[in-house]
This record gives C-alpha cells, sequence and structure tokens, in this order.
C-alpha cells in the first residue's frame, strides 16, 4: 500500500514518537529524583563526555567556574525575556541570587541527568532522519515536509531552553515551558504521522461529521495543558516545603489553591473522558482505531487518577510523581490523535 520511502518515514516517525515519550519518562524521573542539577553545565556534564563518577575526578574549582558561566548566560536570558515585554520577569532572573546556588555532587543524580541528556540526543537524531526521510511527500503532501522541518526547528530550541534551566537553577516556570514545549513536539510528529498515514488510507477517517466529538476531544486536551501548568505548580510549592524542611507528612495538607484547583479538574477531566468514551463507543465499530483509542484514553485517565490518590493518600512518592506526569503525556498523546481521527474523509 505505501512506497518503500514512505515506509521508511512512517516507521522512522512512530519511533520517534516512542522516544519521545522516553524522553518525557527521564525528564519526570529526574523532576522526582532531584537530579535536575546533578550536570552543572550543559551539554556537557562537568565538562566532559562521560560524566565523573566519583568527587575525586571532579575539575578544580568547577563551583566558581560553572556558576560564573551560568551568572553570563542568565544576564544574555533576562535580555530575551525582556525584549517580548517582561521586565519584571527578566530583572528577577539578573538579580535572584537563588539560581546561582550550588549544589554538592552527587553520582547517582549526575548520572540520571545525564542519561536525561542522552536520550534528548537519541530524539534530537530521529527528528533529524524524520525531517530528512519527509521530504519523499515534497510532491505529494508537502505539508508533512514543512511540519516535519518546524519540528527539527522546535526542538533545537528546546535543546536550548534545557540549557537555560539548567543555568536557572531549575526556575519554575521555565521547567514548565520545557515541558509544554516538548508536548508541542510529541503533538507535531503525531501530526506528521496521521498525515503520512492517511494519504493513501483513508479507510481509518469517518463518513460523517462529529464536531460534537472533536469538540470534546479539544476541551480535554487544553484542560490536559492547564493541568500541566498547575502541576509544575504544586511541584514548585513541594520544593518549597522540602528546601523549608517540612515533614513529607505535611506536604499536601500545606500545598495551597494550586493543588486544590489541579485536583478539581482532574475530575473533570475524567468526568469529560467517560462522556467522550461512550460517545465514541456509540458511533463507532469496536474494531476502528476510534474505538480502540477512545479505551486507551480512559484507561489512562484512570490510571493518571490512580496515580492522583496515591501521591495525596501515600505523601508524594517519587514513583507515582514520575508515572502522573508519563501517564498525563500519553494521555495528551492519544487523546490529540483521537482528536485527528475525527476527522471527516475527504472525497
Amino acid at each position: 500500500m505505501y512506497p518503500a520511502t514512505e515506509k521508511r518515514f512512517i516507521k522512522t516517525n512512530r519511533i520517534t514518537i516512542f522516544v519521545l515519550f522516553l524522553v518525557i519518562t527521564a525528564g519526570g524521573i529526574v523532576r522526582s529524583t532531584g537530579s535536575g542539577m546533578g550536570c552543572p553545565d550543559w551539554p556537557k556534564c562537568f565538562n566532559r563526555i562521560i560524566p565523573p563518577t566519583d568527587v575525586s575526578q571532579l575539575p578544580e574549582g568547577y563551583e566558581e567556574h560553572y556558576i560564573e558561566g551560568r551568572a553570563k548566560k542568565n544576564q544574555r536570558f533576562a535580555k530575551i525575556v525582556a525584549f517580548f515585554g517582561y521586565p519584571e520577569m527578566a530583572d528577577r532572573i539578573r538579580h535572584d541570587e537563588s539560581i546561582l546556588h550550588h549544589e554538592e555532587f552527587n553520582a547517582a543524580k549526575t548520572w540520571t541527568e545525564y542519561i536525561n541528556r542522552l536520550v534528548g540526543v537519541i530524539v534530537g537524531f530521529c527528528l533529524l532522519f524524520s525531517a530528512i526521510f519527509s521530504f519523499t511527500y515534497w510532491k505529494s503532501k508537502p505539508s508533512i515536509v514543512w511540519w516535519s522541518v518546524l519540528n527539527l526547528v522546535v526542538v533545537i530550541i528546546q535543546a536550548w531552553l534545557g540549557s537555560i534551566v539548567v543555568s536557572t537553577n531549575l526556575m519554575p516556570w521555565i521547567i514548565t515551558v520545557h515541558m509544554l514545549l516538548a508536548l508541542v513536539i510529541v503533538a507535531i510528529s503525531i501530526y506528521t504521522f496521521y498525515l503520512a498515514t492517511t494519504m493513501r488510507n483513508k479507510s481509518i477517517l469517518i463518513n460523517h461529521r462529529f464536531d460534537l466529538l472533536k469538540g470534546i476531544a479539544l476541551f480535554l486536551l487544553t484542560l490536559t495543558v492547564i493541568q500541566v501548568v498547575y502541576g509544575t505548580g504544586v511541584r514548585e510549592a513541594i520544593d518549597h516545603l522540602n528546601d523549608e524542611g517540612v515533614s513529607r507528612q505535611e506536604w499536601v495538607s500545606r500545598l495551597g489553591s494550586s493543588y486544590e484547583i489541579h485536583r478539581v479538574l482532574a475530575y473533570v477531566s475524567l468526568g469529560t473522558t467517560v462522556v467522550l468514551f461512550f460517545l465514541v463507543k456509540n458511533k463507532f465499530s469496536s474494531l476502528t482505531l476510534q474505538s480502540k483509542y477512545a479505551w486507551t484514553v480512559l484507561i489512562l485517565v484512570g490510571i493518571q487518577m490512580m496515580s492522583g490518590i496515591i501521591l495525596a493518600r501515600f505523601n508524594v512518592p517519587a514513583v507515582a510523581q514520575t508515572m502522573h506526569l508519563v501517564v498525563a503525556s500519553l494521555f495528551f498523546g492519544a487523546l490529540y490523535y483521537l482528536m485527528l481521527l475525527m476527522t471527516k474523509l475527504k472525497r
């Protein structure tokens, strides 16, 4: 059905999507274990391609050297922030001494962050090959080429933003933007996969317009993005409580409004997902992709709710934190693809 060159692009794109979720998983592990500053510089780690495993291997006077380098990078970044109309935020970046705080060397955290970066490099190559292979559609479906090349540009921006995350000592709003940009990259990869697979196999598309279903899916996608933002706020509150020496047993009770809004929106997401599931099951055969992805979305939101309950009832265990983030990204991806599958067949 598909020519060899198109099969190559589709296969590469599918692998890219898989590796993207691996990157998100690795990032979740880094965040939940507090390993974000395991490497104080970027893109190398302690100015080495292979990071140290013992404190004796650290460069002499590395603390002052890296703090000075991060300060200079932050000054440049503050100019960019001010240029886009956020002078107060830029001023905070320039004068907040806490973002230059040095963290003691920890081999486990260093290698956790290093592995995260290695997976990021792999996804960069995957997106590069996807962009190269997409040129097979230059005449038949040029939009695939444009989106694939754009995704390569976005991942370069994401890599630069990752260096800013390090230089600003994990500033919360930058982590939020970093996560949202990761979802953008996932969405573009899924969209190019959808365009490539439906170009020759239109049988997976629907025959009638179901604007209600597509609208509900879009509402859920928007809600998921909002949840990510509030989830980052919850995580920031946990970090503050941990820094203040508050016991883990008291974290949930002292999280404040961000947590309450996050929890309420979670129940809204659950209810909306159930409604969407039954509407899709009512319209489509159980053998269709639409039905299968409706099941996937329902299962994922169930797992997400369970991980949220575990976080709340068992004092925010690190494993559940990672699961919560990864399942949220999988939910976003599956829901986005389901929304695309609601597109009417063009005759």
